[in-house]
Order: C-alpha cells, then sequence, then structure tokens
C-alpha cells in the first residue's frame, strides 16, 4: 500500500515525499508537468529513490493507494481527487500527513509572511552544529543537505527527538501543527489583509505552550511614504530588552547578542533578522552561543534566497524567490547596495489572485525600488490552471508603472527575457535576476544565465 501525492514536485509535497520515504512509507506521486513530459531534478530525485510518478490524469491512484495527499492549490474537479473519492479513498490536506509523519518529535515550527523558509535552515543548520541532530522540513532546500543530488535537499533526517517545520500561513494550515515551540518571523498583507495576518498569527501563537519567538514588531521601516501606506506592519526596529545592533559588510551581516557577535554568510538586512530570530530559539534550546556563532559562519544558504548562481558578460546572476512586495522590496535594497551600476531583474506572478490583491503594494515598491539604472521585465502571470478569475494580469503592473517612470517591459516568455538580461549583462549591468514563486523555469533560466554563455 502506498501513499499517492498530487501535485509531487512541489516545494511542499516534495519535502513531503521525502519525509514519508525517510519513514519507510511507499509513496507515488503525480505532477501537472509530467502531463508534458517535463521530468524536473527534484521529479527525478524522487523516482531515483522508487517513488512511481504519473501524470495528474487519476492513473496514479489504484487499487494499491492508501490515501491522497492533496495541497490547497489541488482542486475538487482533480481527475485524482474525483478518482479517490469513486473509491472512498481518504483525502487528506498536506500539513495534516506532514503532522502525522511527525508524531512523537517535539516540534518547533516556524511561521510568518517572509523569510521563514531561511530560519527553518537557520535553525535545523544551528541545532545539527550544536548536537540536536533535528529533523528538518523546510520549504525551500538547503545547501548540503540534497546528498549530490540523491535527496531532496529541502529535508534533513536526523535521529534527534527535535523536528523543525516551516509552517505555512497562506493557506492557514499552520493551524493543523500542535508545536512546543514556535518562530514567527513577521506579518505583512500577502495571501491575507493584514488583520487577518495578524489574527491568524495571534491564533497560532496561543496554541505554543513553550518559547515563541516572535519578530513582527523588530523590523525597519522602508522609507517611502507609499511603501508605509500599503504596508504598516514593517514599522519597528526591535523592541526586545536587548536592541539588535546590526553591521552590513558586503555579502555578510554581524550582530551581537548576549555579547556574543555572530556572522551571517548572506547579503541583507532581512537576513541579519532571519539569522538572529534562529538563535534565540536554539538558545532558549540551550545551545552554547560559541558554537552557535561558529556553525553560523559555516551556514552554506538557501537554495532561491538570494542565491548566487554563476555570472553572464561580467553581470553577478542571482536567483531569488521574492514573490510579493515585502520579499521583493527587501530583496531589491540588498541588491541595490551591492551594485551600484544597475540590476536587470525579471518577475513573473505567481497566480492570478496573489497578483490582483498585491497590485497596489506591488506597485508601490517596485516604483520606489527600481532606480533609473536598474530594468524590471514583467513576464505573464503563471497560470496553473483551475477555475481563477484572470482579469487582472501583467500588463495591468506594468502600466501602472511605466506611469511611475519605472524602466519595465513586458515579456511574452522566459526566452524573450533571457534574451533582453542577456544584452543587459553585455550592456553593464551589475547583477541580472530572477525573482518569483512556482515556476520551475525561472530557476533555470538563471543557471543558464549563470553559466556565461
Amino acid at each position: 500500500m502506498s501513499v499517492h501525492i498530487a501535485g509531487i514536485g512541489g516545494v511542499g509535497m516534495s519535502a513531503l515525499a521525502q519525509v514519508l520515504i525517510d519513514t519507510g512509507v511507499a509513496v507515488t506521486g503525480s505532477d501537472r508537468l509530467l502531463d508534458t513530459g517535463d521530468m524536473t531534478g527534484v521529479l527525478a530525485c524522487l523516482a531515483a529513490q522508487g517513488v512511481r510518478l504519473f501524470p495528474q490524469d487519476g492513473r496514479g491512484v489504484t487499487a494499491q493507494t492508501r490515501r491522497l495527499v492533496v495541497s490547497t492549490a489541488i482542486e475538487d474537479d482533480n481527475p485524482e481527487v474525483i478518482r479517490a473519492k469513486e473509491m472512498g479513498l481518504p483525502v487528506v490536506h498536506r500539513a495534516t500527513e506532514l503532522a502525522h509523519a511527525l508524531k512523537g518529535r517535539r516540534l518547533i515550527a516556524v511561521t510568518g509572511t517572509c523569510g521563514k523558509s531561511t530560519v527553518t535552515a537557520m535553525l535545523g543548520w544551528l541545532l545539527e552544529g550544536a548536537g540536536f541532530d533535528p529533523t528538518v522540513v523546510n520549504g525551500a532546500a538547503v545547501a548540503g543537505w540534497d546528498a549530490g543530488g540523491a535527496r531532496v535537499g529541502s529535508v534533513r533526517k536526523g535521529g534527534g527527538e527535535w523536528a523543525v517545520i516551516e509552517a505555512d500561513e497562506s493557506d492557514k494550515s499552520l493551524m493543523v501543527f500542535a508545536p512546543e515551540h514556535a518562530v514567527i518571523t513577521n506579518a505583512s498583507a500577502d495571501h491575507f489583509g493584514l488583520d487577518e495576518t495578524q489574527d491568524l498569527f495571534a491564533a497560532f501563537k496561543a496554541r505554543v505552550p513553550g518559547v515563541v519567538v516572535d519578530g513582527r514588531e523588530e523590523v525597519r521601516e522602508f522609507e517611502s511614504s507609499e511603501v508605509r501606506e500599503f504596508e504598516r506592519s514593517r514599522v519597528r526596529e526591535c523592541r526586545n530588552s536587548e536592541t539588535l545592533s546590526i553591521r552590513l559588510e558586503g555579502w555578510d551581516g554581524y550582530f551581537t547578542f548576549e555579547g556574543v557577535e555572530y556572522r551571517v554568510p548572506m547579503p541583507g538586512r532581512h537576513n541579519v533578522h532571519n539569522a538572529y530570530h534562529a538563535v534565540r530559539m536554539a538558545r532558549a534550546l540551550g545551545a552554547d552561543a560559541d558554537c552557535l556563532a561558529a556553525t553560523l559562519r559555516g551556514f552554506g544558504g538557501v537554495e532561491r534566497r538570494m542565491q548566487r548562481v554563476g555570472a553572464c558578460g561580467g553581470a553577478a546572476v542571482i536567483d531569488d524567490y521574492a514573490h510579493n512586495p515585502e520579499k521583493l522590496a527587501a530583496a531589491w535594497a540588498t541588491l541595490a547596495d551591492a551594485f551600484t551600476g544597475g540590476v536587470c531583474a525579471v518577475w513573473r506572478p505567481h497566480g492570478f489572485a496573489p497578483l490582483r490583491k498585491m497590485l497596489d503594494g506591488l506597485t508601490a515598491v517596485f516604483a520606489h525600488a527600481c532606480r533609473p539604472q536598474d530594468t524590471l521585465l514583467l513576464l505573464p502571470v503563471y497560470d496553473a490552471g483551475g477555475t481563477a478569475d484572470r482579469s487582472v494580469t501583467s500588463a495591468d503592473l506594468a502600466s501602472r508603472l511605466a506611469a511611475k517612470n519605472v524602466n519595465v517591459f513586458l515579456c511574452d516568455s522566459l526566452e524573450e527575457a533571457e534574451a533582453r538580461m542577456r544584452r543587459a549583462g553585455d550592456s553593464g549591468a551589475g547583477a541580472l535576476v530572477t525573482f518569483g514563486a512556482r515556476d520551475p523555469g525561472l530557476p533555470r533560466l538563471a543557471k543558464r544565465l549563470g553559466k556565461g554563455g
């Protein structure tokens, strides 16, 4: 008997598949990319571990299927959901299946609107270095955790009593988990309005009996009045008993906590805050401060989080997952500090509903962040099918930005964006950047550019 995972190639579902494999569960899976014969590296990795893969047409749900696991993105008219219901099989959410798989572990959940993948990775890395041997289930791959491509790198298989997970707020599935301790990185309007987001995190926090590192009031206000207008949650610097002193030097950041200086081998103020959250939780669990400082210095980074993948025409090539206004603002500010000569970035909205909800915020962020020497390339919305309202498109955002004198271009395809980026690299841009979630073509584009050819 096996567990069948719909959309197994996605970041959350592939991580769940790896956890189930690690616990001895037989796994099958499907993905819409397989409908067109697109075998990604993650899918190939799962197949090599014995996962039977199918197109998402219902064939993967068989008499040997114990239950079907879905995410919120899988709609009721999905052929596998229909097939499972016809057969009387349980259909369970990813978070429920993960909670079941980790039953018996002492759980630390990391949530928040931004930074949760990085904090989860950093905390898992720190606890590994401190000898806790944790299991870690993240929303992004971590350098050194993929065993040379043999494993999905978003999961660390640990033998200790602790498990660290990234808990998703986008569909409110974080409420499925019952963690002993938790980190809440921050809160902003993304999948929900700000008030609803704050209420969700407050309800989650009330469920946690142990330590909660709550970073929602520990970030610096953006300078632009337009950005302040749409995002009023990012209004305070640290208000704990100890003021956080931050120093940025090149690609690294530094902070001091409890008299110990920590070097963060990732760029930007926001990553210093991410490391600060992780260190505080690790210290709350009893990890030695000097050990944590030494371990953090060796942190290899997170895939698609300001990941430098090479160079093209003299320009650095960077791949980043930023897809909402707050993430994009933090990322672009970091790039602007590092590359004064200009940035050429491509961004694809990850869905029609998010684009509609964030349109004002995206307009404000890009209008504030894009300097005269910068160029923004907009791709069409990533369309995963279903019943989405497609009345707001990338062209609407482009029109708004052009009216604010942003150097913005609509690109019909990744190929058109690639050609423009190569020309920008040859013309002296300091960095070529791929931004966005969901679309596997974005990191592939970054890798092609990074090869310099």
